[in-house]
């Protein structure tokens, strides 16, 4: 269809009808404009920007007891709490908790920040032409002229109510994730430096089940022992054994090298602990002839004839050794507790 089928008054403006041609206007758009500004209620009623005011307050004081109750939520429910909550079904207390608590801890300061701007801050609509990237030091100049025009326009300054909840939920927000620093370790406690070895415990044979006499033990034998008074149907049983396994040899004295070792040994027969101090694998094979006892794990070995010490891999420290001997009744005891942390370092440990 051509230029001259189109009727004149249907061509575009600047079309030149005598040739077909048509000419693009400067601006074939025209400026909408902005439509006028409506002012807020909180714009003319200073009430109700009172109230918008405390709105904002009342979602960041919000904000704030939301972040204490994620803190203490840490204090208060153990890690291995389940609770019943409808319609969750049983869940971890101490994850419900925190999860509740940081989301509206967050949320009540988005609200906030949200309410704020919609209903205080200035909504007058501003149209700027665009520019190139570099600006200008006028542009720069205007720029900064702008941000503090805002900033007095926010009532920062001015809603010292406003300002001084904001920070307060913003200075407590952080606060979450250093208490998350938890979860990198156990909290200081003495937990890890004590077992349930004590004076006068006897000594009983793991698969047995039944304590120990001297001459039970032979010589290059290898027997895993625990306290008396633990059981495997123990709720704790695996905590506990996690520190108490013990592991006895019989040596002949004179091959003993260590002087203390000796002293704490009852007729060559010593008592070290079965964790091994890199990662806390149990320890399982004993080469008879020299002595040492092998990690399967990361083959750290440990020389028994010579305290326990580390002769190979990457166990950082020895065995630590149980002093035992025999009481009354002829049945091997321990004389006290471990003189040291068993299994590998802790942060705690010092």
């Amino acid at each position: 269809m051509s230029t001259q089928e189109i009727p004149e008054e249907n061509l575009p403006a600047g079309q030149d009808t005598a040739h077909g041609a048509v000419k693009v206007a400067d601006n074939p758009f025209a400026d909408p404009g902005l439509p006028p500004h409506k002012p807020r209620v909180q714009d003319i009623d200073e009430r109700a920007a009172k109230r918008s005011e405390r709105a904002v307050a009342f979602m960041f004081v919000l904000s704030m007891l939301a972040t204490v109750g994620f803190i203490a939520s840490y204090v208060i429910f153990p890690v291995d709490k389940n609770v019943y909550i409808w319609p969750f079904g049983h869940v971890s207390a101490l994850n419900f908790s925190l999860g509740w608590t940081l989301g509206l801890a967050l949320f009540f300061i988005g609200a906030g920040a949200v309410h704020w701007a919609r209903t205080l801050m200035s909504d007058v609509e501003v149209a700027d032409e665009r520019h190139p990237m570099a600006a200008t030091p006028e542009v720069k100049a205007q720029v900064m002229a702008d941000f503090a025009q805002g900033a007095a326009e926010s009532g920062m300054g001015r809603r010292k109510l406003i300002r001084n909840t904001l920070f307060g939920a913003l200075a407590l927000v952080p606060l979450s994730g250093v208490v998350l620093l938890r979860d990198l370790g156990p909290l200081p406690e003495k937990k890890l430096r004590t077992t349930l070895w004590a004076k006068g415990k006897l000594l009983i044979n793991m698969n047995t089940h039944e304590p120990l006499r001297p001459e039970d033990v032979a010589v290059g034998s290898l027997t895993f022992v625990m306290p008396e008074g633990l059981s495997e149907h123990d709720e704790n049983f695996q905590t506990e054994i996690a520190k108490a396994a013990l592991m006895i040899v019989r040596i002949q004295p004179e091959d003993i090298k260590d002087k203390r070792e000796l002293e704490w040994s009852h007729e060559g027969i010593v008592a070290f602990s079965k964790i091994c101090t890199h990662v806390g694998c149990p320890i399982s094979l004993y080469e008879q002839q020299t002595h040492h006892v092998l990690c399967p794990c990361h083959q750290s070995t440990f020389d028994l004839s010579d305290g326990a010490r580390v002769i190979f891999g990457p166990a950082g420290h020895a065995l630590p050794q149980l002093r035992i001997g025999v009481n009354d009744k002829g049945f091997l005891e321990a004389h006290g507790d471990f003189d040291e942390p068993v299994g590998p370092a802790f942060w705690e440990r010092g």
